[in-house]
């Protein structure tokens, strides 16, 4: 019983992310003829080309890759990668016929086209970023790279590689005023994607250095009721044993911190770095 409701917390957020990927491609990006890279791309310009929808391109390109995958890929992100492009066919099928019986007028712009990529962007990204967060992808260009990396080539390249190939045969068709919109799409895209993978919740992280660790520990566990630790060091210069206070903070408790080290040790040595997604007693729990 518990497997089958953490697979559904799993599921549930994989279609929820495929149907806002859907609207999005269906309500920004196709009306105004805007692209998007890998397999999906592909589906787009088809669309251009030839008027074939988009639900059948991107079902009908992912197979072979879905057959491809299957054995280099685990059992498991094989599925999730699956119900997350049969489902983004099916939600790109029933946005289809809602527009096409009229329930849904896409919003198209004659002299806006920075607005339409700024909302295209945003829309799709929010779409992929939930379905990467959650294990899933919506197949394409995803599964080759995935296979590709195995083999020392970089994931990253591959799908730019792909998607460059991809916008660039699309000048055939689309202007290129067009292309650069798209790229601002891509661009806004990637920065939501990666916000949503790494969380909206943002702490940083403490690295301190000072003579008086013990009384700078005290102060954060007392005033801030943070967890600190203590963690042995050696200076390489004067050879004197010393300990490292590291925590992690909520970044508003930042300049909180930063005087009560201050306080106790003007001379404190501090590292301040950015870290994301922090799981445990005082932050969240997934």
């Amino acid at each position: 019983m518990n497997r089958i409701i953490s697979q559904v917390r799993i599921i549930v957020p994989i279609l929820v992310g495929a149907a806002i990927y859907a609207f999005g491609l269906q309500y920004f990006l196709l009306p105004n003829q805007l692209m998007e890279g890998g397999v999906t791309g592909i589906g787009v310009l088809l669309n251009y080309a030839a008027g074939w929808p988009l639900s059948v391109t991107t079902l009908l390109l992912n197979i072979p890759l879905f057959l491809l995958g299957w054995k280099a890929l685990g059992k498991w992100q094989m599925l999730y990668t699956i119900i997350g492009t049969v489902s983004l066919s099916i939600f790109l099928a029933l946005i289809e016929e809602m527009i096409r019986n009229d329930w849904i007028v896409p919003f198209h712009s004659t002299n806006d086209n920075m607005l339409v990529a700024l909302y295209a962007g945003a829309t799709l990204g929010a779409g992929l970023g939930i379905v990467f967060r959650f294990g899933g992808t919506t197949g394409g260009i995803d599964i080759v790279a995935r296979i590709l990396s195995r083999r020392g080539f970089s994931m990253g390249q591959i799908i730019l590689l792909f998607d460059a190939l991809i916008i660039g045969v699309s000048l055939i068709y689309i202007s290129l005023e067009k292309v650069l919109y798209t790229l601002v799409v891509v661009f806004i895209a990637t920065k939501i994607i990666d916000f949503i993978q790494d969380g909206a919740y943002s702490a940083k992280a403490f690295s301190i250095i000072s003579d008086h660790s013990a009384a700078i520990a005290q102060r954060i566990t007392i005033e801030l009721e943070r967890g600190v630790t203590l963690m042995p060091a050696k200076g390489a210069f004067s050879g004197h044993d010393k300990e490292v206070v590291y925590c992690v903070v909520g970044r508003y408790e930042t300049r909180r911190l930063k005087s009560i080290i201050r306080n106790i040790d003007p001379r404190a040595f501090i590292v301040i770095a950015d870290v994301h997604d922090v799981l445990g007693e005082g932050f969240k729990e997934e």
